[in-house]
């Protein structure tokens, strides 16, 4: 029985229960903030499990996870991941221990014929009641119920004792027995033993407490369940392999690895071989969840993923880029599940493939960044410094320590790996805190839980009649707002859209008689729509009967913005190809910003396409048809979704016939018309594989083309030429420029020579160095750098210092010739000895290096400094 087949019987299993199936999650979970990943399937649910109603008290997923935490004993270990599937079910309010442990047992041992006698289970062991059902009612014998203690059946994990406040309860785990063969051999052995005999497969969460200060355990009235179960652990289970990598899961992954591998696979090889098939899963599905890689948050956790799964590669004789070789193979695993995945392979592969060429590079390179770093040490040891410096490589470019260790025991550079372990360990810490959960179990603020949804109007109407449910300041609840006061309004129902989807919110006004509040800014927050709101005259209260009105001028020119957002989307698909896809977007009154799957910068003519083809659609005027339908119908009817949003089952198409489909909620034009004008403002990379379009629209485009205008005729008039004949003229003279440039390169050539002359006839002689020092007056960096070559170029044990003096300016160059820089001379430590003096600083390589100043008549002082480090 393969993976496909398990995750769609457990499914189809619960959906028999009266479970509705819901689709797995993103990675990156939306509007939480207590994680940096999804790590669990119950993440998705924390308003329900809350008591937030959603139409349904009872779900089921099969949701991808990612975990970070135990990354090093990934590969090494049977069972350890980055990237899992977390088949769960979940209670809310509903069904409680019986079903949960009965349905289990049902699926486990009915559905999936586990024979009973390989299974055995844990509780809580203050858990009488799941103790009674495992026993009386399922029938296990007692022998095969294990009691555990606080860190290992309670969730959290300790919660009773170390927090976090919140949901939390008693949980039961079941457990596969491999047999006495596969662990310790004692006859005494059972679940709570690490031998490995005994794997657990689910996890019964019974969430029925909530933890308050102290640790005070408070009964919920609405007790929930939570269950999670490794599809990877079940289906080596099922599969009959004692290790996950085994399994249908893995092995085409790791057959692929094994194409380029030749020879004899040892035990830590395979070890290497598991971690990058596992490596694999967890960069793909990052980046098919929208996370590319970076330095910073999520990204830069994929990226160090990535590295890794290089090196583990280099390990094993492969030093060419591969990984991206192996996308379109886990998209044929995960086909069933995922098909969009086998879509977007080539995209997702062009992402890791610049990865791997950037790291790659930079491992080849290594030498070079490693004598920059260290080169100072060679003349000053000092281990600790050296240890920090190792970890900075690493935690910058990847640099493994155990290749600045080789390069610093050759240039006999001692490096502390004490102090290498420290700041490892400090950012571990770092790493874990951003990683696991923060404060309360389930962050509430801002849920305004019991309070009536929000009816939003703003599609059909700018104004209405509303009532005020709630008052807020500084997240206390208010029962009156008086004047001046900045306070949080929500109401029973509003005209003004609340940011979310890129679109920001709405301004507006609250109106009562002759009491006026000002909207500055309304945000979306759950169900309500909640109004930052300034009090202008008289006063407000809750219960307060009121009039909203939206602010037409503000909500024309977002709208005008978010219509033209779609258009611009449309027009990179049709002129760039299908793979764009957006990646975020931002929609306000003055500008618009569009970020987008494409992998490099767009042709001065691919941008020119764009805005004519956006504007021809504007000048078409099409009517724009808005309808709400089924996510499913209108996936099929070929509308875009944006990757980071969480739909409902009904959603709202925003439909520009034969232009543009989309999943959209924001707010938009009745037609292409209304736009006016579209204008880009500028085109930029943001991330590796994603681009970013600046754009603005309506009145601020006018405003924009008439100061291209301005500029345009402005250089008309400078020319002496028309317009329509600039880029001629121009072209002509800077052809001209070039020439005379070239003309001025000569004869600095000339110059430069006779210098040369000169300075060689005049060295100062310091321990045997040659130290050639000159000023010029007004010579700039380029003619400095071909004196300095010129001079090393038929000279040995020579250091050469020029400066180039303009009024309340200096450069400085220093170049040392080869023989003095690999005996350990460095031109880069020079200037930032000498570089102050000058009122600058600087830096560069120990054959080169350069420094800018503002203190040009202490160059004599400078030139005096370097000869005394020398020895003078």
């Amino acid at each position: 029985m393969n993976a496909d087949i398990l995750r769609n019987k457990f499914l189809s299993f619960f959906k028999a229960k009266k479970h509705r199936v819901v689709d797995s999650d993103s990675l990156v979970p939306k509007n939480d903030p207590t994680v940096l990943f999804t790590p669990a399937g119950m993440n998705q649910f924390k308003k329900q499990f809350l008591g937030s109603l959603s139409g349904f008290n009872r779900a089921a997923t099969s949701q991808r996870c990612l975990r970070t935490a135990d990354l090093e004993k990934v590969g090494k270990t049977s069972g350890h991941h980055t990237f899992f599937e977390m088949l769960g079910n979940f209670s809310f309010g509903d069904y409680f221990k019986q079903e949960a442990i009965s349905w289990a047992w049902e699926f486990l041992t009915k559905e999936l014929k586990i024979p009973a006698q390989k299974l055995w289970v844990s509780v809580y062991h203050e858990d009488e009641e799941a103790y009674a059902i495992w026993k009386d009612k399922i029938k296990i014998p007692v022998e095969r119920i294990v009691k555990l203690g606080d860190s290992e059946n309670f969730w959290p994990a300790e919660a009773k004792l170390k927090g976090p406040n919140g949901p939390c309860g008693p949980c039961s785990e079941i457990f596969y027995d491999y047999g006495a063969q596969a662990g310790c051999g004692k006859p005494d052995c059972t679940p709570a033993c690490n031998c490995n005999r005994f794997i657990e497969i689910w996890n019964l969460v019974f969430t029925q407490y909530n933890r308050k200060d102290k640790g005070v355990l408070e009964p919920l009235p609405n007790k929930n369940i939570d269950t999670g179960m490794g599809l990877e652990r079940l289906t080596a289970v099922i599969q009959g392999a004692q290790n996950n990598f085994e399994t249908d899961l893995f092995k085409p992954l790791i057959d692929e690895i094994g194409t380029m591998y030749k020879g004899q696979v040892t035990s830590e090889e395979k070890k290497l071989i598991y971690a990058v098939a596992d490596h694999t899963r967890a960069i793909v599905f990052s980046i098919y969840d929208g996370v590319m890689p970076s330095n910073e948050g999520r990204g830069y956790v994929i990226r160090k993923i990535i590295r890794r799964s290089i090196l583990h590669l280099r390990s094993l004789g492969i030093t060419k880029p591969f990984l991206n070789r192996l996308v379109p193979v886990l998209a044929e695993t995960m086909s069933q599940p995922y098909p969009e995945l086998a879509k977007r392979r080539e995209d997702i592969a062009q992402v890791i493939l610049a990865e791997e060429n950037n790291f790659i590079s930079m491992l080849d390179s290594s030498a070079a960044i490693l004598k920059d770093k260290f080169g100072e040490l060679a003349k000053k040891p000092d281990p600790q410094n050296a240890g920090s410096i190792a970890f900075q490589l690493y935690d910058t470019y990847g640099l493994p320590f155990e290749i600045t260790r080789d390069w610093a025991d050759k240039h006999n550079i001692k490096i502390s790996e004490d102090a290498f372990e420290k700041k490892m360990f400090e950012q571990k810490e770092r790493s874990k805190n951003k990683s696991t959960m923060k404060g309360d179990v389930f962050n509430v603020k801002g849920l305004h839980l019991g309070i009536k949804a929000t009816k939003f109007l703003g599609y059909e109407k700018s104004e209405s009649p509303a009532k005020i449910l709630a008052i807020f300041k500084d997240g206390k609840e208010l029962k009156k707002a008086a004047r001046n006061e900045v306070v949080n309004i929500i109401l029973d129902k509003t005209t003004l859209y609340g940011e979310s989807g890129g679109q920001i919110g709405d301004k507006g006004s609250i109106l009562k008689g002759k009491n006026r509040a000002e909207i500055t800014d309304s945000k979306k927050s759950d169900k309500n729509i909640v109004h930052t709101a300034i009090v202008k005259k008289g006063a407000f209260k809750k219960g307060d009967l009121i009039k909203v009105v939206t602010d037409r001028i503000s909500r024309l020119a977002i709208e005008r913005n978010h219509t033209a957002t779609h258009l611009l989307q449309s027009a990179l698909r049709s002129i760039l190809g299908a793979h764009v896809k957006q990646q975020g977007s931002f929609v306000g009154i003055d500008r618009l910003r569009f970020d987008f799957t494409h992998f490099k910068a767009l042709t001065a003519g691919e941008l020119e396409r764009v805005e004519e083809l956006v504007n021809a659609r504007v000048l078409a005027d099409t009517r724009l048809c808005v309808k709400k339908t089924k996510l499913k119908a209108a996936k099929k009817q070929g509308a875009l979704a944006f990757f980071a949003e969480k739909y409902e089952d009904e959603v709202r198409v925003v439909d520009i016939p034969n232009i543009s489909k989309e999943l959209c909620a924001g707010t938009h034009l009745k037609s292409t018309g209304q736009i006016g004008l579209f204008k880009v403002v500028q085109e930029s990379a943001i991330a590796s594989g994603i681009r970013r379009i600046e754009a603005v629209t309506g009145e601020y485009a006018l405003a924009l083309a008439a100061k291209q205008n301005k500029i345009l005729n402005e250089a008309s008039r400078l020319l002496g030429i028309p317009a329509e004949r600039l880029s001629q003229e121009i072209e002509k003279r800077l052809e001209k420029i070039r020439s005379l440039e070239k003309k001025l390169d000569e004869q600095k050539t000339s110059i430069v020579k006779e210098t040369i002359d000169s300075l060689i006839d005049e060295p100062f002689i310091v321990n045997g160095i040659k130290l050639i020092t000159k000023s010029i007056d007004n010579a700039d960096m380029s003619f400095l750098r071909n004196a300095v070559d010129a001079i090393k170029k038929n000279n040995t044990g020579s250091i050469i210092a020029l400066a180039g003096k303009s009024p309340g300016k200096v450069i400085l160059v220093i170049g040392v010739t080869n023989d003095l820089a690999v005996r350990g001379k460095d031109a880069s430590g020079l200037i930032k000895q000498i570089g102050p003096i000058i009122g600058g600083s600087g830096g560069g390589r120990a054959d080169f290096a350069q420094a800018g100043g503002s203190n040009p008549e202490k160059i004599d002082e400078a030139f005096k400094k370097l000869k005394e480090i020398l020895g003078a």
